[in-house]
C-alpha cells in the first residue's frame, strides 16, 4: 500500500519508529546491550531500567552513541578516564549492525539478525483510517534509512512518501526533520501537527518545533514502549513523558 495523499487534509501525524511502529526491545536494545557488554569484555550488561535512564536525559536517541556512552560512563565508573580509552566509534557502529541486521549488514534482502523478529505496533489499516479521515501522515525517525524502510516496506506493507530517517537531518531533539515532515506532508503553515514517540528527545523536539515553527500548533504524544512490563514502570515512564511535555500519553497496552 503507498501512503495516500490526502488531498485537503485538515491535521497532520508524523510518527517515530522505534517503539511506535515496531517493539525494538529485544532488537535494537539488545544489540545496544550486546554491543557494551562486548566492549566492556563482558564487565557490563545494561539492564532496559539503565537504557531508559540514559534516554531519559533526552540527548540519547542514537542508538550507536548511547552504546558508545554507557561503554565509557562503565569504564568512568571503573575509575578510568574516557579520554584515555582507545574506543573506536566505527567500530562500536560494525559490531552493533551485525547484531541487529546480521551477517551481511549491507544487504537488507539477506538480514537475518534481531531486526527479522521485531513486533510490529502499527497496522497498514490504522493509517488508511487516518486518510480516510482527512489526516497526512508520514514518519520521522532516527533509524537508518534502511532500517526504517525495511520496517515499513517489507514488514507493514506501505510505501510512505514522507519519511525523513538517520541522515537526512539532525539528530533529535533538533527539530528540522520533524518540520520537514510537516512540510512536506502540507504546504499549509497553520495545520496542526502532532508527532507520537516514545523518548523524551521526542517529546523536546516537538517543544522545540513550536519556537522555530510557531504558525503551526504542535502536539507531544507520548506512547509507552513495550518493555515496560509492570504498571509501577510505566506510570514512571509516563511520568518522565508528561515532565518532559508530552500533551498526553497512550500506552498501547492499555490505552491512553
Amino acid at each position: 500500500m503507498e501512503s495516500s495523499t490526502v488531498t485537503q487534509p485538515w491535521a497532520i501525524a508524523v510518527f517515530d519508529i522505534d517503539g511506535v511502529v515496531r517493539d525494538v526491545s529485544r532488537s535494537y536494545r539488545r544489540a545496544l546491550a550486546d554491543t557494551v557488554e562486548h566492549f566492556t569484555d563482558g564487565g557490563y550488561r545494561p539492564t532496559p531500567a539503565d537504557i531508559d535512564r540514559l534516554k531519559g536525559e533526552g540527548s540519547w536517541n542514537n542508538d550507536w552513541k548511547a552504546s558508545e556512552e554507557l561503554i565509557y560512563r562503565y569504564y568512568e565508573s571503573q575509575g578510568r578516564d574516557r579520554n584515555t580509552l582507545a574506543l573506536d566509534y566505527e567500530t562500536i557502529v560494525a559490531f552493533f549492525q551485525v547484531r541487529y541486521r546480521g551477517k551481511q549488514p549491507d544487504r537488507p534482502a539477506a538480514w537475518d539478525g534481531y531486526i527479522c523478529d521485531e513486533p510490529l505496533l502499527m497496522s497498514a489499516d490504522y493509517l488508511q483510517s487516518l486518510s480516510r479521515a482527512g489526516i497526512a501522515w508520514g514518519f520521522f525517525s532516527g533509524a537508518t534509512p534502511a532500517s526504517a524502510r525495511f520496517v515499513l516496506e517489507q514488514r507493514l506493507g506501505i510505501t510512505p512518501t514522507v519519511l525523513i530517517a538517520m541522515g537526512d537531518a539532525p539528530d533529535k531533539p533538533n527539530p528540522t526533520g520533524l518540520i520537514t515532515a510537516a512540510q512536506q506532508l502540507a504546504t499549509n503553515p497553520h495545520l496542526p501537527a502532532i508527532y507520537a514517540g516514545d523518548t523524551v528527545a521526542d517529546i523536546l523536539t516537538v517543544r522545540r518545533a513550536r519556537y522555530e515553527a510557531s504558525d503551526r500548533p504542535w502536539y507531544a504524544v507520548g506512547v509507552l514502549p513495550p518493555h515496560l512490563e509492570t504498571a509501577s514502570d510505566r506510570d514512571r515512564y509516563a511520568q518522565q513523558l508528561t515532565e518532559a511535555g508530552a500533551d498526553c500519553v497512550i500506552d498501547l497496552e492499555g490505552g491512553p
